[in-house]
């Protein structure tokens, strides 16, 4: 008769939810930082595939940046714990809050025309 051995996994399920929640409050810190830095911020959580999920802020000044949280159900505990608006698409009147500076225009350009994208 083969040994068997009973695997705890509520345990692990305990670890990971920690390792989750630890997550997502360092998230929220950087979030908070960046609001401080740009008078507030809005932000707009989307979902980028196997890479995790993409959490694109926007400051009141117009400066922009996005975080990167490994799972969706993270990115939306960060923002929750950071008290911040969440939109549901990248449109309208918080899009038209993003400034852009010539490094974007030159990326776009390059980008575009199929030329340098780090110019």
């Amino acid at each position: 008769m083969a040994d068997t051995q009973q695997v705890d996994d509520s345990k692990d399920a305990g670890k990971e939810a920690a390792k989750a929640e630890r997550k997502a409050a360092r998230l929220a810190k950087e979030i908070g930082a960046f609001a401080q830095a740009h008078g507030g911020v809005e932000a707009q959580i989307a979902y980028i595939g196997h890479e995790g999920t993409r959490i694109v802020l926007v400051g009141e000044d117009g400066g922009w940046g996005d975080l990167v949280a490994p799972t969706y159900a993270i990115a939306q505990s960060a923002v929750e714990k950071a008290g911040i608006t969440v939109h549901e698409d990248f449109a309208g009147e918080f899009a038209a809050k993003v400034k852009t500076g010539p490094y974007e225009w030159k990326r776009m350009v390059g980008i575009q025309i199929g030329g340098p994208s780090n110019g």
